[in-house]
């Protein structure tokens, strides 16, 4: 159901529960960015026999997604726990989900223009259980890493891929691994101050 921030609904129905259901031990937790991504989720977890959260951001709804010839078989489905990198590089891996995945390819697209930096997108798509081996073959490659997200930054998804990075990849690390996540506070009805308050495409 819908997760996270949308658009002026203020403190009491901004927040993200990534984190919340991600902790709890047995419970399976997807975030879908494209359509694509909601429809191999939701027909995996509509078939799985265990509780399954499907967490959708209410601001992807009115976006539209090119879909492929495989996605658009009856028999697509994604498997759990398997990212998706939606933008190849070899400087910098952006690990995101849901939303943020639009607004990191964005971003991906400002720095090869501005500073040639090639950043590597990685669509987490399955928060738990998550694509350990991805992210740190990623790492390996890029000596960098980045997780963006809309959560808040205490104990958050953020939070957790950077402690995953430095306990499976810390050799590789030419950098401290960074987040990029919501402000530390609560959200703001306001839309400016809403605007400021969680990550953006802006560099």
């Amino acid at each position: 159901g819908p997760n996270g921030f949308a658009a002026g609904v203020a403190a009491q129905h901004s927040q993200d529960y990534s984190a919340w259901y991600g902790s709890i031990p047995g419970l399976k937790v997807v975030s879908p960015y494209s359509a694509e991504d909601a429809k191999g989720l939701m027909k995996a977890a509509i078939r799985d026999p265990n509780p399954v959260v499907v967490l959708e951001n209410e601001l992807l709804y009115g976006l539209s997604f090119p879909m492929s010839e495989e996605a658009q078989k009856d028999d697509f489905v994604i498997p759990f726990g398997k990212a998706k990198i939606e933008r190849p590089g070899k400087d910098l891996t952006i690990v995101t989900l849901s939303r943020c995945v639009g607004q990191s390819l964005v971003a991906a697209e400002q720095l090869k223009q501005k500073y040639g930096i090639e950043a590597e997108v990685i669509n987490l798509r399955s928060i738990k259980p998550l694509d350990v081996e991805a992210i740190v073959k990623s790492v390996k490659k890029t000596g960098h890493m980045m997780a963006v997200e809309s959560g808040f930054p205490s104990f958050g998804v953020g939070a957790e891929l950077l402690a995953l990075t430095a306990e499976y990849a810390w050799d590789y690390l030419q950098a401290p691994p960074v987040r990029v996540t919501g402000a530390e506070v609560p959200t703001p009805y306001a839309q400016k101050l809403e605007e400021m308050s969680f990550p953006t495409e802006q560099l």
